[in-house]
């Protein structure tokens, strides 16, 4: 795809953003499917005429504004965005942190696999970023939401440390660090059993299958895998790594049959 229809696309995220509007709400609002917007704002999908239209009434604006890509959003809005269309809906592109969620997971993941000599933080760190992100793939909205950076070991929950010592000062869970083979690690321990009615069928269900397939994984074979996974890929050392790019995953990664969905 060329580069025009990459910097549209960015130009169309920073509007939808600036004006609270969702990828979902505005799939509804021209009448395609909430994956094919992700494609059009990364500019790996055109937009055709009639939705270019559609699309400049929706943001308020002339089409040739919207197809004028240099043109700065900021000086958009001084000159004619409404204030009243700037709270058109909430966008789910954003994680949304949700710590007690997040410590249940925990807390599960360490009743059933917790135990297992290769499990230490860096191979919890990889089950809890494929629960997310398959999650987040498979159903578009947010399990936990916590926040992974990208760094040589693989994606790292950055809410991870401050989760682990609020559980370990309520006595949740217990610290042991030791050695698996020749390298030091430090694995956690839980304390309690978990609330499960904290989760719906469906997110056990994610949560189940990541441990069925990866848990038996040591620390190299699980960030090697984790490396091999198009978010990962797609994020430059350090930085976060969005959720919207599982939406572009292969095989045997993607968990999602977008073949029947006519995408």
């Amino acid at each position: 795809m060329d580069k025009f229809y990459k910097n549209l696309g960015v130009k169309i995220k920073k509007i939808r953003e600036k004006i609270d509007l969702s990828q979902e709400a505005l799939s509804r609002k021209l009448g395609i499917s909430r994956v094919a917007i992700s494609q059009i704002e990364t500019g790996n999908r055109k937009i055709s005429a009639e939705e270019l239209v559609k699309l400049a009434n929706i943001f308020n604006i002339p089409t040739d504004v919207l197809l004028d890509v240099k043109k700065d959003i900021e000086v958009i809005f001084e000159k004619g965005m409404k204030k009243s269309e700037k709270k058109q809906g909430i966008r789910i592109s954003v994680p949304q942190r949700n710590l007690q969620k997040f410590k249940e997971v925990l807390i599960y993941i360490l009743g059933k696999v917790g135990s297992k000599p290769n499990v230490g933080e860096t191979v919890l760190y990889k089950l809890l970023y494929f629960i997310d992100f398959n999650f987040y793939e498979k159903y578009e909205e947010q399990l936990i939401g916590a926040t992974y950076i990208k760094n040589h070991h693989g994606p790292t929950p950055k809410e991870f440390i401050k989760v682990v010592n609020e559980m370990m000062e309520d006595k949740e869970l217990v610290k042991v660090t030791g050695n698996y083979f020749q390298y030091p690690q430090t694995k956690y321990l839980p304390l309690r059993k978990p609330d499960l009615t904290q989760f719906k069928a469906h997110e056990k269900e994610i949560i189940d299958d990541v441990l069925n397939n990866l848990s038996n994984m040591n620390t190299y074979e699980i960030r090697e895998y984790s490396h091999n996974d198009v978010p990962w890929q797609t994020t430059e050392d350090g930085e976060i790594i969005e959720y919207e790019s599982v939406f572009y995953r292969t095989l045997p990664y993607s968990v999602r049959n977008y073949s029947e969905e006519g995408l």
